[in-house]
């Protein structure tokens, strides 16, 4: 699926990371990748740069904070649209993820049939659309 928009999704747990990648193959045109670990996202990341990144907020070792000042200090992920999906849906905590350089924040557990409608409606893209970064 070369020429479309690349997805990165960033989550230890793996039926997240299946349903969502399944999901979101299924249902827009986007190429998705995914990796099981902060570690891995910034090496998948900086590797290929994607579109945007959904990037799981609690996972061990390095979370998603964490891994979100990794991928803003290098130069190829800098700029890369990060949104945070996250079980912690308090207003509080909502406010503090709101408040790090994202674009957006998805609840766990998503409902599948709206996730690429949400992630499109964060990031301003048709689920249709190829291209590079708007």
């Amino acid at each position: 699926m070369t020429g479309n928009r690349r997805l990165l999704i960033v989550d230890d747990d793996e039926d997240i990371r299946e349903v969502a990648q399944v999901t979101l193959e299924v249902s827009t045109c986007w190429e998705i990748v995914t990796a099981a670990s902060g570690e891995g996202g910034i090496r998948t990341a900086v590797a290929t740069p994607p579109d945007a990144i959904l990037l799981d907020v609690m996972m061990p070792d390095l979370d998603g904070p964490s891994t979100l000042r990794h991928l803003r200090s290098h130069h190829e992920t800098a700029g890369v649209p990060v949104i945070f999906l996250t079980a912690k849906v308090q207003a509080t905590d909502r406010k503090r993820l709101e408040g790090l350089p994202i674009s957006g924040v998805i609840a766990k557990p998503f409902d599948p049939m709206t996730l690429a409608g949400e992630i499109a409606a964060i990031l301003g893209w048709d689920r249709a659309e190829g291209g590079s970064r708007v």
